[in-house]
């Protein structure tokens, strides 16, 4: 399992291509050569960037839906709109599609940011301006989401 960590920015250039920050291609070495998957974030104006190995982990749990409920095939549709599949060239870059990048307003500056077992992949001015809008109430929501977390609960392991 996965446990990625750090902030990065870089730079895409003229035709989508992004370099895969050192730090972060260091920490994924053992998946690489698998491939990932990007897709567009479901909570933020953000491309998610999945090792394959995590990405089949994902879509498992998708696919167990009952596909004779429609709201569970709508949830499969938008959940899989754009996904595409992405591999590092010999120089350690990606491709991030103009559509996908277009569609989260991706333009040159680029912030990866580690979220655990997916890289999330930001405008560097929309991250700035997330970042800047929930710094505020961050506390809080510490307290909400893992206040109640209690290690020996075998049922929150």
């Amino acid at each position: 399992m996965l446990n990625l960590f750090g902030v990065y920015e870089c730079t895409a250039d003229s035709t989508g291509r992004v370099m895969l920050p050192g730090a972060l291609k260091k920490q994924l070495t053992a998946v690489i050569k698998d491939g990932f998957v990007i897709k567009r974030s479901i909570f933020t104006k953000s491309l998610e960037l999945y090792p394959m190995a995590t990405w089949n982990e994902t879509s498992a749990r998708v696919n167990k839906l009952n596909k004779f409920v429609k709201k569970n095939i709508e949830f499969i549709t938008l959940f899989n709109n754009g996904a595409q599949p992405v591999e590092l060239d010999a120089n350690g870059r990606m491709l991030i599609m103009k559509e996908l990048s277009a569609s989260v307003s991706i333009k040159k500056d680029i912030v990866m940011a580690a979220a655990v077992d997916c890289i999330q992949v930001w405008d560097k001015k929309t991250y700035d301006k997330f970042i800047k809008e929930k710094a505020s109430s961050y506390e809080s929501l510490a307290e909400e989401v893992m206040g109640n977390f209690n290690p020996l609960d075998p049922n929150q392991n």
